[in-house]
């Protein structure tokens, strides 16, 4: 029996959709500040394996010379960002959804099998919830990142005025790497997150669109035989055979 079965409240939606375009945006005007001193790169003393990133890169996507404007985007952007995450947080926390976000000591071991079983190398059954060890440590990490990502981009644009900030991040240079290696990362999260969602098909992007997921149920004892969440369907208030 097929039975709708909710899964994300509307909060944590409104909150997914804002921030996914403010922080695509935030990265792409980041690039126009970035361009006027692009000094990072992979390498050693004089060799250079990889850099952040060729000109043929700014010529191509039109990323240079727009520096006042990428600082004017990315200062208001900032805002955005900083808001909404910390409604996000305070959201969880006051309703409970924490308990479903935050890893536990079983999280990273699951998280190896959850990877396992993506590869094809694990073909055991997961463990049925709302989200698996590998998602909580995903997303724990971005709201860290988040966070990483608003100190030190305080620290670097001002670093006299919040010079105790930039010097308790390493300095202005060290706290740029870091600023630098956090929007890295969320490029990397994007990629995965989705790899991911294509590889999960309709049913999972619907739930962050409208809410719910279409269950496999057991007649009898109404709980979920497949999916991600182990809420008992009785739990859900809407439903269809």
């Amino acid at each position: 029996m097929k039975q709708l079965v909710e899964k994300h409240p509307l909060a944590i939606r409104w909150f997914h959709w804002v921030n996914f375009p403010v922080l695509a945006l935030m990265i792409w005007s980041g690039m126009w500040i970035y361009w006027a001193n692009d000094v990072y790169r992979l390498g050693w003393g004089k060799t250079t394996l990889f850099k952040f990133f060729p000109q043929s890169f700014y010529d191509a996507f039109h990323l240079d010379h727009k520096l006042a404007q990428g600082m004017s985007w990315h200062f208001v952007l900032m805002w955005v960002f900083f808001l909404n995450g910390l409604l996000y947080v305070l959201y969880t926390l006051f309703s409970g959804e924490w308990r479903y976000l935050l890893p536990t000591r079983h999280s990273f071991r699951e998280a190896v099998l959850v990877t396992l079983h993506d590869l094809g190398l694990y073909k055991k059954p997961l463990p049925v919830r709302k989200f698996n060890g590998a998602q909580q440590i995903a997303y724990t990490s971005v709201i860290v990142m988040g966070l990483g990502s608003v100190l030190t981009g305080l620290a670097i644009y001002k670093p006299v005025q919040f010079g105790w900030l930039t010097q308790a991040l390493g300095g202005y240079e060290f706290a740029r790497i870091i600023h630098f290696a956090l929007t890295i990362g969320y490029v990397l999260f994007f990629i995965v997150h989705i790899a991911q969602v294509a590889r999960a098909g309709w049913n999972n992007l619907r739930a962050m669109v409208a809410g719910f997921e279409i269950e496999e149920v057991d007649p009898v004892t109404h709980k979920i035989t497949a999916g991600p969440t182990s809420l008992p369907a009785a739990d859900s208030s809407l439903t269809s055979n």
